[in-house]
């Protein structure tokens, strides 16, 4: 079976990752790539795959990618990907959005972002947080790829949400490389300001902290104060994410952690706590956990660049078409 694909919003570096993985896939071809001006060639845009791979990369033509391909990966921010997404539906087109544009209810969203442009299609849409929403995501015109910090999150605390005290505060300690504020240069990210640097930013303020809440109520119907403090470290890629919560029983939590995932392939539960170095270059999640008198930490690490956003979305499509779920996504590093 050969997919035809194309990747809309190809110049940033999860659009670089989605192209070195498709590459690399069994099933999938490169069709289109675009970006909103277009007019430049995948050389220009991505110097490292100079003699490697190059391919023509146009403007968005909703008509040209219709007749080339039967799935889009958009990697676009939010607002921009869903006036895409909703005329590559219209053109039966599936869908991995890698925005926030279809991973929350109208209601969350709209209070965390914008007013949403394309509500009808939400019903159509599924998170693609993989080992929880599989069967959503064969059924869905539109997978929303969770961001990295959710995903992180999700996977380290999702296993215990039945042993915590309800209605008591959860505290994630997130740590993202630089590669996860994007290409687009800032005063942020700029290397005299991160260099030598750490520091938090939008803390107990941002938005994927609903996206958080949200997601622990839709599968387990609880209620829980998500306190979510971002942070930036002067590392190009991987992400380190650390848990606080309170216990309602006392557990072992790396069995809790094994029996959980035992079927997962791309799940490593540690029994000594997780670096980003062991993930980078892959699609793992490594996570361990520890309790103390009645609290648990938990500790999970991802590359932000692949688990935490292009691998999720290739293994998202895999599942969406029916193909090997593990097909093209890397075990071992590629990157130091």
């Amino acid at each position: 079976m050969l997919v035809k694909v194309g990747i809309i919003g190809v110049s940033g570096y999860t659009g670089l990752e989605l192209v070195k993985l498709i590459l690399n896939h069994p099933n999938f071809e490169i069709s289109y790539l675009a970006t909103s001006k277009g007019d430049t060639t995948l050389e220009q845009l991505h110097p490292s795959l100079t003699d490697v791979y190059n391919f023509e990369v146009d403007s968005v033509n909703i008509d040209k990618i219709a007749a080339k391909c039967s799935l889009v990966f958009l990697a676009l921010p939010h607002k921009s990907a869903m006036s895409v997404a909703k005329e590559l539906i219209a053109k039966d087109i599936k869908v991995i959005d890698l925005s926030a544009d279809y991973r929350l209810e109208l209601e969350t969203y709209e209070s965390a972002y914008c007013q949403h442009e394309d509500k009808e299609n939400l019903k159509y849409s599924a998170y693609g947080l993989i080992e929880y929403f599989r069967e959503d995501i064969k059924r869905a015109k539109v997978v929303a790829s969770p961001g990295c910090y959710p995903t992180a999150t999700l996977l380290g605390l999702l296993p215990f949400i039945p042993y915590l005290k309800e209605n008591t505060p959860i505290y994630i300690d997130a740590k993202s490389g630089v590669s996860g504020a994007g290409k687009k240069l800032t005063q942020t990210n700029s290397f005299v300001n991160i260099n030598e640097n750490i520091f938090a930013y939008n803390p107990l303020k941002h938005r994927h902290a609903p996206e958080i809440k949200e997601k622990i109520k839709k599968l387990f119907n609880k209620d829980f104060r998500v306190n979510f403090v971002p942070h930036l470290i002067p590392v190009t890629r991987g992400e380190l994410v650390s848990i606080y919560a309170e216990l309602k029983d006392d557990i072992n939590p790396i069995e809790i952690l094994q029996k959980h995932y035992k079927n997962e392939e791309f799940i490593r539960v540690r029994e000594i706590p997780v670096t980003i170095k062991d993930v980078a270059g892959t699609h793992f999640c490594d996570i361990f956990a520890s309790v103390n008198e009645g609290s648990i930490f938990i500790s999970s690490a991802i590359d932000n660049l692949l688990r935490g956003a292009a691998s999720q979305a290739l293994v998202a499509a895999n599942i969406a078409l029916g193909l090997n779920e593990s097909a093209g996504v890397p075990k071992i590093a590629y990157v130091p």
